[in-house]
């Protein structure tokens, strides 16, 4: 009977010892496939470049035009973490795993902002394994080559708002129009919540889930020690 379990244990340990080898091989293959597409990506174009080609699209808004609040509920929104880390927070990777596998489905990503500009800029945004070790890499040279506010900035003068608007300036004035500097703090909200899913969060087309959208962005804010709750109930009367 002792030997019997003790084969049978044995046999338990290679299978386990077989599936890590397995999967450290796997590992490596998407690796490889990622840095590969990664070297390919920045040898077309490199992070100066860039960095010209969205500020050559539209009117850039530097980082010092923005208001502090729509900074605040960007941040609050997208990436808690964004001025310390170095392009990739493990920690909010690690959440998002545990969130998908609790959820059955893939919910959540744990992008950072410097993630979300290297994938919007250089890659597609099919959802293949060796496309996001790609953009772990380019996230890494952009944070190298870039300083946060130069990325922040990108960023938000890139991305998409719903309603045909790309960069922040279109979304303000597309939006409320004003100029980005004149808007409300409700409304530096609302434009945070909005990239997360502009399609369904665009004002134009659902002003209730809009409305929900900036809720949320204002929940994370004071979650995030940013405003207090009295100060989100004000604004909310807005």
């Amino acid at each position: 009977m002792k030997k019997r379990f003790n084969a049978v244990k044995a046999a338990v340990l290679a299978a386990a010892f077989i599936l890590l080898l397995g999967i450290s091989a796997a590992a490596v293959y998407y690796i490889y496939l990622g840095y590969t597409m990664y070297s390919s990506a920045i040898e077309a174009k490199s992070v100066s470049e860039m960095a010209a080609d969205i500020k050559s699209r539209c009117r850039f808004i530097g980082y010092d035009e923005l208001p502090e609040f729509y900074t605040d509920a960007v941040i609050s929104a997208e990436d808690q973490r964004f001025f310390s880390h170095n392009g990739i927070d493990a920690l909010a990777i690690c959440r998002a795993v545990l969130h998908d596998i609790k959820a059955g489905a893939p919910e959540q990503g744990g992008s950072t902002i410097t993630q979300q500009l290297a994938k919007n800029e250089y890659f597609t945004q099919e959802k293949r394994l060796e496309r996001k070790v790609a953009e772990l890499f380019m996230a890494v040279r952009i944070e190298k080559e870039l300083s946060k506010e130069e990325i922040f900035a990108l960023y938000v003068n890139s991305i998409y708002f719903g309603s045909g608007h790309y960069g922040i300036y279109s979304a303000a004035e597309g939006y409320f129009g004003k100029d980005v500097t004149e808007l409300s703090d409700y409304e530096c909200a609302m434009l945070a919540g909005l990239p997360n899913a502009p399609s369904a969060y665009s004002p134009d087309t659902s002003p209730e889930l809009a409305a929900k959208r900036t809720k949320a962005v204002l929940e994370k804010m004071v979650s995030a020690k940013y405003i207090t709750k009295d100060e989100e109930a004000k604004i909310l009367k807005e």
